[in-house]
């Protein structure tokens, strides 16, 4: 890649130099090879080498560490599983194996800045929670429907809250806004300066990082590359919306397109008509996901769902920049915050998330295969990688701990369907979740094709 500070305003603003290290010099053997140097890759090395400094461990990765989702995506280091409470305990059978899973979820929050002040890596962390603002009366019964369900999981006003109009507006002063649902359990970071220092942090502790060096395959402990074969008792596959590229995992995750933008630096002026004081992150209720951030050069980085799942699980530069997608979440927030309107847009970039078939993200230790496994996030793994990196770190070492415990450890997602039913199927979700918003705002109903098609994406 000719200028990789043009992959996203995140590579633009990183301080350093982003030229790849070097590629794998031939064939090498290690006592655990960890295939992909973003988020989960870089933390599994990092509490691996916290908890054995003798282990030989080597991180291999196509491009440049952060190359993907990890430096490209939204900046929020929150709580958020893909599935909620209820289907967690309905595929663990036991509600306190949930719960469990979300407490370890929300201190993960903590955890992340904590190590990052620990190991000197300024990524912008700033913990001020998350508001999910309801803006129609179907997203307000959504956003009480969310509350209870916490409720009747033990979660109280400290973790969860449901916010009246005036309230929600003190943290994002949205138009239409009717209520909020609020959480502290989230930070926002600058991503690209948190994986870019994880990089550096696992060097210094002894991890070797091949860059320029693809890997084709994964069979018992051998990681097949174009400049040689690595060798290892265990082998870490984590690599989330890229794992399709590799050998025999073509159908394991969906690779799926979120775009962001980002404004030129706001005035204080323009900052006190929009709240954000405490840069929260910020959603709505609507079916196709929306979500923003106050940069801390106080910007507004925002990113939303909306371009297509392209065949064959196809990852290209080209699919980065959709121009109607764009102008489409350029006019969101110009909805949203109508100060924004004319507003310059300085950055606009995508990139592919990992989606497994039923939305649940797994951590998987086959010990007879010498392969581990951890993603899934569908787009929420700024905190959940960290978990799962210390997670894959216990069952690695043959730690039996509660984070060993917890209810997506083993679990095993489905295959995608083989094309062309996965090219259909993703985009006529794609198409009704789109449309079940319209729906709701002309009627004023929850859209019964959502629901429907909600079960069918695994909901």
């Amino acid at each position: 890649m000719s200028n990789p500070r043009s992959l996203s305003f995140w590579h633009d603003s990183v301080p350093g130099d982003l030229a790849p290290r070097p590629a794998l010099p031939g064939d090498q053997a290690v006592d655990v090879a960890i295939v992909g140097a973003g988020y989960t890759g870089l933390w599994t090395a990092y509490y691996l080498k916290k908890a054995d400094p003798t282990l030989r461990v080597a991180v291999l990765e196509a491009r440049f560490a952060g190359f993907g989702a990890s430096g490209r995506n939204g900046g929020w280091c929150s709580a958020i599983f893909p599935s909620g409470l209820s289907k967690i305990a309905k595929v663990a059978g036991s509600r306190d194996a949930a719960t469990a899973l979300q407490r370890a979820l929300n201190d993960t929050v903590d955890e992340v800045g904590s190590v990052a002040t620990a190991e000197g890596i300024d990524c912008h962390y700033q913990k001020g929670g998350t508001v999910v603002l309801a803006r129609t009366g179907v997203q307000l019964e959504r956003a009480k429907a969310e509350i209870a369900e916490y409720r009747e999981f033990g979660f109280g006003e400290a973790d969860h809250r449901l916010l009246g109009a005036d309230e929600a507006k003190t943290h994002a002063n949205a138009t239409n806004v009717l209520g909020a649902t609020y959480t502290p359990h989230c930070a926002v970071i600058h991503p690209a300066r948190l994986v870019r220092g994880l990089a550096e942090t696992v060097e210094r502790m002894g991890v070797t990082i091949y860059e320029q060096t693809p890997v084709s395959a994964i069979n018992d402990g051998v990681v097949t590359t174009p400049h040689g074969r690595v060798r290892a008792d265990i082998v870490v596959r984590a690599t989330e919306g890229y794992t399709p590229t590799i050998n025999g995992f073509k159908r394991a995750i969906a690779p799926v397109y979120s775009l962001m933008l980002a404004t030129e630096p706001l005035s204080a002026e323009t900052w006190a008509q929009i709240g954000l004081q405490d840069r929260q992150s910020f959603a709505d209720h609507r079916h196709l996901i929306i979500y923003g951030q106050r940069t801390a050069d106080n910007r507004l980085a925002f990113g939303g769902r909306g371009a297509p799942y392209h065949f064959g699980s196809a990852i290209k530069p080209e699919f980065d920049r959709e121009p109607a997608v764009h102008a489409e979440l350029k006019r969101v927030i110009s909805d949203l915050f109508p100060v924004l309107g004319c507003v310059k847009v300085t950055h606009t970039w995508g990139g592919a998330l990992g989606v497994p078939r039923d939305w649940f993200a797994s951590v998987n230790f086959d010990r007879d295969r010498k392969l581990a496994t951890a993603g899934g996030y569908v787009g929420d793994g700024v905190g959940a990688s960290n978990l799962a990196g210390r997670t894959l770190a216990d069952l690695l070492l043959d730690r039996r701990t509660e984070l060993t415990a917890l209810p997506w450890v083993g679990h095993r997602s489905p295959n995608w369907e083989p094309e062309p039913a996965r090219w259909l199927g993703a985009n006529i979700g794609l198409r009704v979740m789109g449309a079940a918003d319209a729906e709701e705002d002309r009627t004023g109903r929850p859209s019964r094709r959502a629901a429907v098609f909600g079960r069918f994406l695994g909901h």
